[in-house]
């Protein structure tokens, strides 16, 4: 007999076991492998689906809705969502979810671990200890850049950038901020920062860590221009999106002494890496795993599996997803029960509104 109800595409392996609570409301397909679907592949198999919980390997934008009638909300496990062009699925009357909060600590320590490992050279001595370079100790082996007492520099203090001035003050750094916009006094009494112009924190941090949102505004916003700025014994930090880092320009930058090191989670064209980056002993590279806990992305998951089942309308949470990116841009429906369904289908399911509907933040 066939399988009547709302079918959702489930685009990589994630935890069965959260990912099993689908089964109690939909018809789910789960892809077997994990990789990148083609644009082709991501149209064929949402042209019979009513949502999607998807990752950044899965960017979905205007072509690859235009033949999914069905489709009425769309899950992204992470909080960033740039693979998704979220105005043409606003167009399209497609709510769109992401993963916030539940991420914040895990990346902020990760953040910060990394900016100490490109301060302090520790994967570049391990690498050269692996070796067999260690023949005696030195007293000027693998000497790097003090951490504490420095002055960090934030550059985006969402959630995640809070986080990492809260743990730098237990290194009595001192914490200057920039963001599209000044954070209330009690934020930045909270995190013991300051607000500062760009230029003025290029040119003061000792370290600078980089967790902006990635949009077209921001592309290459830390271009060879902004590196020419930073101090030559300053480390850059990126675990944000790699589009806002131009490469090229960090790589001319490291090569030639102009900035001493760099710790990189993120990349323009990942997962290919530049390989000018790939040369450098004194950049730390990981393969964007700054949320990469397991309790973590178990409540990522989680959170987008209650997400989508909220948005189709199922649930204690039916018609209110807990966190939806476009809820405030989609046009309340005539019945008033949330936002208008996507060609008014029969038996299409209404997606509310939430009242607590959060806009994105300045946070990864």
């Amino acid at each position: 007999m066939a399988d009547t109800r709302p079918r959702v595409w489930v685009s990589q392996p994630l935890f069965g076991d959260i990912v099993g609570r689908l089964r109690e409301h939909f018809d789910v397909i789960e892809t077997a492998a994990v990789g990148k679907h083609s644009q082709d592949e991501i149209a064929a198999v949402l042209a019979s689906c009513d949502g999607a919980l998807v990752t950044l390997n899965d960017r979905i934008g205007a072509a690859e809705v235009a033949n999914a009638p069905r489709l009425r909300a769309i899950a992204n496990v992470g909080v960033g969502y740039n693979n998704l062009d979220v105005p043409a699925l606003t167009q399209a009357g497609i709510v769109v979810t992401n993963t916030p909060d539940v991420l914040t600590e895990t990346s902020a320590d990760f953040g910060f671990a990394l900016m100490m490992a490109a301060a302090r050279r520790i994967t570049e001595a391990e690498r050269w200890l692996r070796d067999g370079q260690w023949r005696q100790w030195s007293f000027e082996t693998m000497l790097g850049g003090d951490v504490h007492g420095t002055t960090l520099g934030i550059l985006g203090m969402g959630r995640i950038g809070q986080g990492i001035a809260r743990r730098a003050s237990g290194f009595r750094m001192r914490v200057l901020y920039h963001n599209r916009s000044r954070l209330p006094a009690d934020i930045e009494r909270d995190c013991d920062a300051a607000y500062a112009d760009f230029d003025t924190l290029l040119a003061q941090a000792d370290h600078l860590v980089i967790v902006l949102p990635y949009s077209t505004a921001v592309h290459h916003i830390v271009d060879a221009a902004a590196i020419a700025k930073m101090k030559p014994t300053a480390t850059l930090t990126n675990i944000a999106r790699g589009g806002i880092v131009d490469e090229d320009a960090l790589a001319d930058a490291l090569e030639s002494g102009r900035l001493a090191a760099a710790g990189l989670d993120v990349y323009e064209g990942e997962p290919a890496i530049n390989p000018r980056l790939l040369a450098l002993r004194n950049v730390v590279l990981t393969p964007h795993i700054a949320s990469g806990s397991l309790a973590t992305r178990r409540a990522m998951v989680s959170l987008a599996v209650d997400n989508l089942i909220a948005a189709l309308g199922f649930g204690p949470r039916a018609g209110d997803p807990p966190t939806p990116v476009n809820a405030t841009e989609l046009s309340p429906s005539p019945n008033g029960r949330g936002v208008g369904v996507r060609g008014n289908e029969a038996g299409a399911k209404p997606v509310a509104t939430s009242a607590q509907g959060r806009k994105p933040g300045i946070s990864k």
